[in-house]
């Protein structure tokens, strides 16, 4: 073993400090050092260059590829490096792992036709890292180093260095997805230091020293730690914390913090400079890894939140990892959760002597999770709207300045299932043709010599806003599980397809976006009166909620995450109020329970009754019932952690909807929440006005206005009775219009179908009346029967028409949660008393009117005594003679006692 390892050693000598006898020493580049620029898959390196054909390569580190290169271009943008060439033969198709080597030029090369030096992937037209030489060259950066062997001593002593801020001088592995790199500065009392992890975007790093004075378990009480890692807008942070309780950071009712907080915190944010000795000075999120540089003093610490770090002493450090809370309505910093997990895996601590140089990291993190672009999983239904923006966070450099979006994502992954067709809305403009193709780079492989299959798009594939075109793509069974989107003008524009089986998509028969388009609603409605639901994020998260309300308080809710033992989970709440203690654990009779994450992104799906049977008095979740035929309010929220146990204000959501989406269940569709439709509100009044002053304004004057001349009376009767009825059939046929359908479900709806039936069978009983009798006659038995079902017919429809005037309101409190609705009933309630005493008080006074007459049988028929009976409703000619002859009947016995 010995016996290898000198000769390796002699090797590696033999090849460094040896030129190639060919070779000359001209190039102004010889005996310079470059660190690489990390762009992709982990790459970290230094090389030096040796000779005018060769150079050498250490501490290189870098994920496997497909076919990489040693490349060659004039530029670091894309088109100089898409247009680069091999300056190498030796391939780096592999993993390598602080690996040292030397690499010869290709005879036909020289260090004057390279101004940058990149590793390239040639199959994706990837760039993993670079070296731009000719910026490069004139580095002041200065570090004493003895000649090159066999050279003419020119440069002795001296060896210009330029660094990345990716290379530090010691690395130390804390866990197997954690280390510490860190340099030494004891000149400028700092030490800068370099967290890497792989783990998840949400997720912080914490690294700090302990408190001397503690030891033993209490070690995390009075550290100083910093806790670096990424916010929601994709930039990197770094905070200065003191630990005070084994607790996330807690604010009481009197301003006092406790736990681990941000050092502002405890001081008061008029002296947030103060506090704060971190410093951030880069922090990049590459390939599932999470790295963020920073800067600390030494010795010049704040005294009382803060450990001076000796650089001479062992000390000891601690380190956590875990997720972090974004901030929310109460709190406003980026606080670490508990990181659970075991120790050496997500915590620890160690004893750290900085000064000593210590390089335990052999090879690159690998994350499992490699993939941070946002995913657009497409619903046959709802078209994908493609459109163009500054490229920020594109997921394969290098790439133009403009990329492509879809739905307001930057080049996201996009997830299609086979047999669900894909509607794209093409609104990039002109300039792009969007296509999808096998060629990762796109913008027509032809032009590089290379064949592509496309498989939707082309040439005609543009529009604009304005004027959107409208591409249909139905994957099928043949299609391959990875294409790509692009542009067919300009390459590397978009990104990946995912290509899958079935899915959510062909399970429900509906879904919808619901508000900001970041979760989607699925459903299907069942014929044993249950109905199926689904909802997916359209971004990561540790916790997905939607909720059947118009807002965060007074809402159902349904929960989905990811337990601490990996296991899904669905539950439901009942929630009203603002804080922790007003979400109610509930236990809604849920079936075909599932929720599972996919790289971070939530999906819950469940089965429930609509209409659940249990006692609505005892258990609130009872009185969560689904009318498909009433506008479903759907809200969502999304937060890092969740726990079916002691909820608390660390499970606020960290992002929810602005506002609540009307679910149409019937029709399949969605739409923003409004106040009361006006439609609606028309509909409600017109009714108001037939059934509570129309209607029975007619039935009044029939009754009461038989004394005035003529037949008034009867114009009045019979212009507002079917006033009202057209009025009513009017707002029947405004509220269909409106709902699109005509759905008898709710008491609302079917008093009003009832009340508008009885009413409408009243003009035809009206023709069909039989003649009254002649004076002294009996009436027929038709006369009797259709008396009685005058009567019966139009006091049910009138009573019939109240009750669909009060349900209505309660319809509208329930449903559309409008705030007035019980004022508005109140009103009416007060408006049909009064009606009612007025009643009262007209058959008072008709019956003192009436008083000394000897009446015989009583024919009322929605208020016309028998002196009116004769009279044809639908004819006032006839009307007018019957009255007529009525009248000098009556004048014959007033005249008898005169001749006597």
């Amino acid at each position: 073993m010995l016996r290898e390892s000198t000769i390796s050693l002699f090797l590696f000598f033999f090849l460094c400090c040896h030129a190639d006898p060919e070779c000359t020493r001209v190039s102004p580049l010889v005996d310079l050092e470059f660190d690489f620029k990390m762009v992709q898959h982990q790459l970290r390196g230094r090389i030096k260059v040796l000779d005018d054909c060769s150079f050498r390569v250490s501490q290189f580190d870098m994920l496997s590829g497909s076919d990489v290169h040693w490349w060659g271009a004039l530029a670091p943008d894309l088109d100089n490096l898409t247009n680069g060439f091999v300056i190498s033969d030796h391939r780096l198709n592999q993993t390598f792992a602080n690996s040292t080597f030397v690499v010869r030029l290709l005879n036909n090369v020289t260090w004057s036709m390279i101004q940058v030096l990149a590793v390239w992937d040639r199959p994706t037209g990837s760039d993993f890292g670079h070296i731009v030489l000719e910026e490069l060259a004139n580095v002041t950066e200065a570090s004493p180093a003895p000649a090159p062997a066999g050279g003419d001593g020119k440069g002795k002593g001296e060896v210009r260095i330029h660094t990345e801020p990716t290379m530090f001088e010691n690395c130390k592995v804390l866990s197997d997805n954690f280390r510490l790199r860190w340099s030494l500065n004891v000149g400028e009392d700092s030490i800068e230091i370099g967290l890497e992890a792989a783990t998840g975007i949400m997720n912080y790093m914490a690294f700090g020293w302990a408190n001397p004075n503690n030891t033993g378990s209490e070690l995390m009480v009075g550290a100083d730690v910093a806790v670096a890692g990424f916010k929601e807008d994709g930039l990197p942070f770094v905070d200065d914390f003191f630990i005070t309780k084994y607790s996330e950071c807690v604010t009481d009712s009197n301003g006092s913090s406790e736990g681990v907080c941000p050092d502002s915190i405890y001081v008061g944010p008029d002296r947030v400079g103060l506090v704060n000795n971190t410093e951030l000075i880069f922090g990049q999120r590459k390939d599932g890894v999470t790295f963020v540089r920073y800067r600390r003093p030494l010795s010049k610490v704040d005294g009382k939140y803060d450990h001076p770090v000796d650089p001479l002493a062992n000390m000891t450090v601690i380190w956590a990892m875990g997720k972090i809370r974004p901030p929310d309505t109460l709190q406003h910093h980026y606080l670490p959760q508990n990181h659970g997990g075991l120790p050496s895996q997500n915590f620890g601590h160690l004893v750290l002597n900085v000064s000593e140089h210590v390089n335990d990291c052999h090879g690159p993190l690998d994350a499992e999770d490699k993939e941070d672009q946002d995913v657009i999983i497409a619903d046959g239904k709802v078209p994908l709207v493609v459109s163009t923006g500054p490229a920020l966070h594109y997921p394969n450099p290098p790439n133009p300045e403009r990329v492509l979006y879809i739905n307001k994502k930057e080049s996201p992954v996009l997830r299609v299932e086979r047999g669900v067709p894909v509607t794209f809305s093409i609104q990039a403009g002109h300039d792009v043709a969007f296509y999808v193709t096998s060629d990762p780079i796109g913008g027509n492989a032809t032009v590089r010599n290379l064949t592509e299959t496309i498989y939707a798009g082309g040439p005609e594939a543009h529009g604009v806003v304005a004027s959107p075109k409208e591409l249909v793509w139905a994957p099928n069974r043949n299609t391959p599980d990875k294409l790509y989107y692009h542009s067919l003008f300009e390459p590397k524009m978009g990104w990946r397809v995912e290509v899958v089986d079935g899915g959510l998509s062909d399970m429900y028969n509906n879904s919808v976006l619901l508000d900001d388009q970041q979760v989607t609603f699925f459903w299907t409605l069942s014929k044993d009166s249950s109905i199926f639901i689904a909802a997916r994020g359209e971004k990561k998260s540790g916790y997905l909620a939607i909720g059947f309300g118009s807002g965060m308080v007074n809402t159902y809710a349904y929960v989905g995450w990811i337990d601490d033992n990996g296991l899904g989970r669905v539950d439901t709440y009942w929630i009203d109020g603002k804080d922790a203690k007003s979400i109610h654990h509930t236990h809604e009779n849920l079936t075909y329970v599932r929720c599972r994450t996919e790289n971070g992104i939530i999906t819950l799906e469940f089965t429930r009754p609509l209409d659940p049977s249990c006692d609505r008095s005892i258990r609130p979740e009872c009185s969560n019932i689904i009318d498909p035929t009433t506008p479903l309010k759907v809200v969502w929220a999304m937060g890092a952690r969740w726990s079916n146990e002691n909820l608390s204000n660390m499970n606020m959501h960290s992002v929810t909807s602005s506002r609540a989406i009307n679910v149409l269940l019937m029709r399949g569709s969605a739409e923003a929440e409004q106040d009361l439709l006006p439609v609606l509100a028309v509909h409600g009044f017109m009714m108001f006005l037939a059934w509570g002053m129309l209607l029975p304004g007619g039935i009044l004057a029939a009754r009461y206005l038989k004394h005035l001349k003529g037949d008034g009376w009867y114009k009045i009767h019979v212009y507002l009775q079917y006033s009202g009825l057209v009025i009513v059939l009017l707002a029947l046929l405004f509220a269909v219009a409106e709902l699109r359908g005509f759905y008898v479900t709710s008491p609302h709806v079917k008093f009003g179908i009832a009340a508008i039936f009885f009413a409408c069978i009243q003009p035809v009983n009206a023709c069909l009346r039989p003649p009254k009798p002649n004076n002294g006659e009996h009436p027929s038995l038709k006369r009797v029967i259709w008396e009685y079902f005058h009567i019966i017919v139009g006091r049910t429809a009138f009573v019939l028409g109240l009750a669909a005037l009060f349900s209505g309101m309660k319809h509208l409190e329930e449903r559309y949660g409008e705030e007035n609705a019980n004022g508005l009933i109140l009103a009416m309630v007060v408006w049909f008393v009064l009606g009612a005493f007025i009643v009262f008080y007209l058959e008072y006074r008709e019956r003192q009117r009436v008083r000394g007459r000897i009446f015989g049988r009583s024919n009322w028929v929605l208020g016309n005594a028998e002196e009116d009976d004769s009279l044809d409703l639908l004819s006032p000619s006839r009307a007018h003679a019957e009255k007529e002859s009525q009248t000098s009947a009556t004048m014959e016995v007033q005249l008898e006692p005169l001749n006597r």
